[in-house]
């Protein structure tokens, strides 16, 4: 099987928004999601899920990936695309997200959450009211609610998260987040193993 890159995430993505104009597709970040499982793999958490359901405080919802171990969610990832429209999404992206995960937390507080989005800077621009643009908001926004990790449990902040900037003007165009999806990975593996001390032994 070949290995897939975080550039062929990027490649089907243009794909199905630009070329198929699948813009609302349900599984426009299927290879994003099949990449996460291959490197989670690669990491020591093998067989984690895409789209499982996990069961939430009040509501159970779908995740794009996760790893599960003793029957139970240990690890989720949430994907999200920014490609248009940003002045009417980057505001409501973070309490999104606070919304979802703390969801799952209040279900489930040891679980390790990781939060990846990718942002097209095609259409960024500066915010006159935020005095940066848009892309840099809202990387301040996720990566102040990054991070979460023993002793401070902080319900609705993740342990980790990543942006990963594209360029879809002339093509698929990957111009960051390489680095910063191997951060992501290790830690939430790295969170895992913290958590299930049984891992540690072969349990």
């Amino acid at each position: 099987m070949t290995k897939l890159t975080l550039q062929d995430a990027v490649d089907d993505l243009f794909k199905k928004t630009r070329t198929n104009k699948a813009t609302t597709s349900t599984s426009r970040l299927q290879v994003l999601a099949e990449f996460c499982v291959q490197e989670l793999g690669f990491r020591g958490l093998k067989d984690a899920l895409i789209d499982p359901e996990i069961p939430g405080f009040a509501r159970t919802k779908d995740w794009d990936v996760a790893w599960f171990h003793n029957g139970k969610a240990r690890l989720a990832i949430s994907l999200k695309s920014l490609l248009a429209n940003l002045p009417g999404t980057v505001p409501n992206r973070v309490d999104d997200l606070i919304g979802e995960v703390a969801n799952l937390q209040m279900y489930s507080p040891e679980i390790a959450i990781g939060y990846v989005m990718v942002f097209n800077i095609e259409e960024d621009l500066c915010s006159r009211k935020h005095g940066c643009t848009w892309c840099d908001l809202l990387r301040k926004r996720l990566f102040s609610i990054s991070g979460r990790k023993a002793p401070h449990w902080t319900i609705g902040t993740v342990e980790a998260a990543a942006l990963v900037k594209v360029d879809f003007k002339q093509g698929a165009k990957l111009l960051s987040g390489a680095e910063e999806m191997s951060l992501l990975l290790g830690v939430l593996v790295e969170q895992v193993r913290q958590r299930n001390p049984d891992l540690l032994s072969g349990g």
